[in-house]
């Protein structure tokens, strides 16, 4: 396999990368403070093939809160997409006493139009606790396939665990895709999440 060389010489002045490494294209980002959730109900077409949603500082106003999502076939007027998914979670204690891999019953879906879990399990609401991570969706504007989704967290929990949540399903529609909305399980949370295309 050959060597990918960079088009410039320090990463951070990189414009290009060359073919076959994938390319991602800003296409909007949004802020909550202190707010009830996120929705994107723009930018999700048939420009690409896939979109990546990043989180970035997730932080919960509530204890013990899940982070979640959920799609939209008319945008965003209604967010019930039925979504079958599996998952499963990482996590290790502060006090280095605990640690476990295991599937999160709790956190998987079979035919439900309820939101999805995103987080590894619950986030805490103090000052240092919160959650990064990303969620990619795939070929959204399809009218023939099922949307299939990928996502992997990390946060820190109410309970002083460093959790990672890996989830993947499908969103079992037909229809285009073209909104979606994040939040909490209950409460306001703040933090950014960046809305990128695939090339």
């Amino acid at each position: 396999m050959p060597l990918i060389k960079l088009n410039n010489r320090s990463i951070k002045d990189v414009t290009s990368l060359p073919f076959g490494v994938g390319n991602l294209i800003h296409i909007q980002s949004q802020t909550a403070s202190n707010s009830a959730s996120i929705s994107f109900t723009t930018g999700i077409d048939s420009t690409y093939k896939e979109y990546q949603f990043y989180f970035i500082d997730i932080h919960a106003r509530n204890d013990a809160v899940s982070f979640q999502f959920n799609l939209s076939t008319d945008g965003g007027s209604n967010y019930n997409v039925t979504k079958t998914s599996t998952s499963f979670i990482a996590f290790h204690n502060e006090a280095d006493t605990n640690t476990s891999l295991s599937y999160s019953t709790s956190f998987d879906l079979a035919q439900s139009t309820s939101d999805q879990i995103l987080s590894g399990t619950d986030l805490g609401n103090i000052s240092d606790e919160n959650l990064s991570g990303f969620l990619s969706l795939f070929n959204p504007a399809s009218t023939s396939f099922v949307k299939h989704f990928i996502s992997v967290t990390n946060n820190n929990t109410y309970n002083d665990y460093c959790a990672s949540g890996y989830v993947a399903g499908y969103g079992n529609t037909t229809s285009a895709v073209n909104a979606i909305r994040f939040q909490m399980a209950s409460g306001n949370f703040d933090g950014t999440i960046a809305l990128f295309g695939v090339v």
